[in-house]
């Protein structure tokens, strides 16, 4: 962003006070609300049918989990009291922490788990791995219920307590009886908020009370782990899509914690002496290109190669984070600096951009000035900026662009639709990945390419898949490095399901009046405690 850009929204956070204020309302506020400006507006409230983040972040209000990760990555129990595996690892039996209830009031029950599990399991791709190797998911009885193996499968626990999309909630029977590729129609969880469905209004506010009936675990909290005390009365998501006017909202004390002010509003924020911007999440987040690979003209791997060898990741990275201290240049789909993070074989992204390569993999590919259509959510600062970044790109190697500008709430769904572009369809979008959901080949969901199971974008790579198998029967730390990066050469140079766009983190900015947020890769509203 240019500075003439930016002095204008420097300008527009000084005369958005006003506006701001008007937006949100006057007149005496509770002490114990928690004002919350999320990164996107609320349109989905079902976790397993979407991986967007705000959802996700709605489901860690509502709905809880059988275990969940700590800041060490371990799983530790949640929903569960005490469980234990068969000498022969081919049985796991879990017994639920007693007295669990609905938000309606009614019991939490195995049979509830069970029908949980199996609806996340036909959506996520670490879950489908995990049913692969299930002979059965029953109740025992209303407390306890088994998962029954054809197959040892070493990696249960982390499964169960994944920590970012698609976590397994928990959810009453009813509603996990859902068809999963259809959208429960209410939230009923047994998490530490409740959702107000009646203040809900799409495009500006989501509320949540708490939930008195909810009994934290007694450990310290821990990433998402650990005890979930709710120390306010009530949080109210805030909706406000121009940025310069939730800044203003945060400035004016009108709102207490923006979760994601964009790069270049971090500097003027920091400004204020009761404003505090910093970064919570100790790991970052992956930018992402996706391919929609069942319509043209990316259905065509040459097509597909030839973006791959447009990005580059400086030009990203600059849009979409500013200041150099957030981000970093990062070829490894497992991560930069994690074990399982390779270069293997990313030479065309690291030598990105080639135009010249590029345009000879497009004339290969036979491309005749087809319309390509990229999703942009212009609330969204993230995924605009990535979405500008390619735009110019693809134009300046010849290819015919089109800017879909909308908002996060319209992207996120159109882009589950498989329709030709002339009906509503897509041939890219762009997103970003916590760091956690793209540590192996178990989590990275984009990498995936078994069909119509995949991720949006839905890539069939019988290969890709043979070898994602082979890593989850890895002996050893050595075997899963050596199949990782095969997986990684595959998706370069046989596949490119997605192309990261580089490693960044994400500021965020909040008022100095809060104490006890939790640092982690996701936001987290409990434990914190307004003053």
């Amino acid at each position: 962003m240019n500075g003439f850009r930016r002095g204008l929204r420097a300008a527009a956070i000084a005369i958005g006070i006003l506006a701001a204020a008007s937006s949100i309302g006057t007149g005496a506020r509770a002490d114990q609300t928690l004002r919350f400006i999320p990164q996107a507006d609320l349109r989905s409230i079902d976790p397993i049918w979407t991986t967007a983040y705000v959802t996700r972040n709605f489901g860690y209000m509502v709905f809880d989990t059988l275990f969940a990760l700590d800041k060490d990555l371990k799983p530790q129990p949640q929903m569960v009291d005490r469980w234990s595996e068969s000498d022969d690892h081919l049985n796991w039996k879990f017994t639920l922490r007693p007295g669990l209830k609905w938000h309606d009031g009614q019991p939490v029950r195995a049979a509830d788990c069970v029908a949980s599990l199996q609806r996340w399991g036909k959506r996520d791709p670490f879950g489908q791995k995990l049913m692969e190797a299930v002979a059965s998911v029953a109740a025992d009885d209303d407390h306890s219920f088994t998962i029954a193996l054809k197959t040892p499968f070493p990696l249960m626990l982390n499964a169960l307590g994944k920590l970012s999309s698609n976590v397994p909630f928990m959810m009453p029977e009813r509603l996990a009886s859902t068809d999963p590729f259809q959208q429960i129609s209410e939230a009923i969880g047994s998490g530490p908020y409740k959702f107000v469905k009646a203040e809900w209004e799409p495009g500006h506010k989501a509320v949540f009370v708490k939930n008195t009936d909810y009994v934290p675990r007694t450990e310290q909290p821990s990433f998402a782990a650990g005890g979930k005390v709710v120390k306010v009365d009530r949080v109210e998501w805030l909706y406000i899509p121009d940025t310069a006017t939730a800044a203003a909202a945060l400035n004016a004390g009108e709102a207490d914690w923006y979760e994601q002010p964009p790069a270049d509003l971090a500097p003027v924020l920091a400004q204020n002496p009761d404003v505090v911007v910093t970064t919570v999440d100790p790991l970052g987040n992956m930018g992402v290109l996706r391919f929609n690979q069942l319509q043209p003209p990316f259905d065509n791997l040459k097509m597909r190669q030839a973006v791959l060898s447009l990005v580059d990741q400086k030009d990203y990275m600059q849009a979409v984070a500013g200041d150099p201290k957030y981000w970093k240049t990062c070829f490894a789909l497992f991560i930069c600096g994690t074990p399982l993070a390779t270069e293997a074989g990313s030479d065309a992204l690291a030598h990105a951009p080639d135009f010249a390569k590029a345009k000879s993999l497009i004339a290969e590919a036979g491309y005749k000035g087809e319309k390509i259509v990229i999703l942009d959510a212009t609330d969204q600062p993230i995924v605009h900026a990535q979405a500008l970044v390619t735009s110019a790109a693809l134009t300046k190697a010849g290819l015919n662009v089109q800017v879909d500008a909308n908002d996060w709430g319209t992207l996120i769904t159109r882009r589950a639709s498989k329709e030709p572009i002339d009906k509503g369809g897509w041939n890219i979008f762009h997103t970003w990945t916590s760091a956690p959901d793209m540590l192996s080949p178990a989590l990275n969901g984009p990498l995936r390419a078994n069909g119509a199971k995949a991720w949006f974008g839905w890539p069939d790579d019988p290969k890709l898949e043979a070898l994602i198998d082979q890593w989850f029967k890895a002996a050893d730390l050595a075997g899963q490095k050596e199949l990782a990066s095969a997986i990684q050469v595959e998706n370069y140079t046989n596949e490119v399901d997605y192309v990261p766009t580089g490693l960044f983190q994400i500021p965020t900015a909040y008022r100095k009046n809060l104490n006890g947020i939790i640092v982690a890769p996701v936001v987290f509203l409990w434990n914190v405690e307004k003053k």
